[in-house]
This record gives structure tokens, sequence and C-alpha cells, in this order.
């Protein structure tokens, strides 16, 4: 089970990161690169644009912009654009702020971070994505239409089930962090608060059906 860090930048010191992803959002590269100037500002690391975890809405604010744009934009700075395709930005296809879209793409993206070699990872994500991410939806339905605060870590490792696609299970230590006791909600559980959580998100026209 390999801890994997999701962020937007109050965190514990990380001593061990050996990959650090971003969404290609603006503010998640600015976040990262922020975040983790030692690593990044020393050569050993660069950010990793990351376009599976960018946010899940069409809105103007949780859209991104051209790819020839932002490689312009960090074009001196330690990021790498070669995981982003042409048209990441555009929320069409895999990228639909579609309900089924955005369970697809988080599976495909907690896939491919289950196979990752590194130890540690981070990744740096948007508030409402990160609940289709991690598959927690505890408070997903507010104000905010997240339970992520700005600028909170959590940590977690994958848990792998005999016929299940890999898991995100929160780090005790890091749900200790939060005032929570050790006991996580079942899965049975959390799919419930999933689906009302995506109702209500439609209803609020935040995602599609």
């Amino acid at each position: 089970m390999s801890p994997i860090f999701l962020l937007c930048a109050r965190f514990p010191t990380l001593d061990n990161i050996r990959l650090i992803l971003s969404s290609p959002q603006r503010c998640a590269i600015q976040t990262a690169l922020l975040a983790f100037s030692s690593q990044a500002g020393d050569g050993s690391l660069q950010v990793v644009a990351w376009p599976e975890v960018q946010e899940a809405s069409d809105l103007i604010c949780d859209t991104g912009r051209d790819l020839h744009d932002i490689q312009a934009e960090y074009e001196k700075l330690p990021v790498d654009f070669a995981l982003v395709e042409s048209g990441w930005h555009i929320k069409q296809g895999k990228w639909a702020p579609v309900a089924s879209r955005l369970l697809e793409r988080a599976q495909i993206a907690r896939q491919w971070l289950s196979q990752r070699p590194e130890k540690e990872i981070v990744v740096v994500s948007h508030g409402c994505f990160l609940h289709f991410l991690t598959d927690d939806w505890v408070n997903a339905v507010n104000s905010h239409a997240t339970d992520w605060a700005n600028a909170e870590v959590r940590s977690f490792a994958f848990a792998h089930g005999m016929d299940e696609s890999p898991a995100l299970c929160e780090t005790i230590q890091s749900r200790e962090r939060r005032g929570l006791g050790p006991v996580a909600l079942t899965k049975e559980q959390q799919l419930e608060l999933q689906q009302a959580a995506l109702q209500i998100w439609i209803e609020w026209g935040l995602i599609l059906a």
C-alpha cells in the first residue's frame, strides 16, 4: 500500500516524494510549484501536469487553457506537459462534466496511480473532482460543493481487493489530523452519499446527468 498525497498546499513534511502530479489548471500548477519549490527548484523533480485530475465542471473558473498557452507561460519553470494532450481543456468527450464520465475518469486515474513505481506521490487537484478521485463523499454537498478546504492535504493508500479495481483509503494519520476516528464509512455507505451528491450537483447544474 503506497501513500498518495492529495492537496490543494497546507501539508506535513514530505521527505520521500518521488513524483509530483498536478492538474494543468493554473491555480494547481502554481500551488505545486510554490508548495514543492525545494524539490522542483533544485532540479531533482518536475511538476508533471496531468489532465486526468482537472476540475469536474465546465464553469469558466474550472476550465483550463490551450496547451500551447500554458506551455508558453511555464516554459522556464520545472513543469512537464508530456501527459497533456491538445484539447484537454475542452469539456467534451472524456473530459465532459457528465457524472458517468467523471466517475470513469477517476477510475482511470486511480488505476494509473496504482501502477506507478514511486513510493510516495503528490497529486494537486481540485475540491469537487477530489471526491470522485478518492471516492470519499462525506459532506460533498454544501455551498462549496466539496468537503476539501483550500490548501488542505490528506494522505491515502491503495487497497486492492480480490476482484476490485484499486481503491484509495485515507490513512489513519490523515484522519487523525482532521479530528476523525480511525474507522471510515463502508463502501456501501459511501455509495449512498455518492448517489445523493451527484443528484444534487446535477440539479445545481454543476455537472450533467
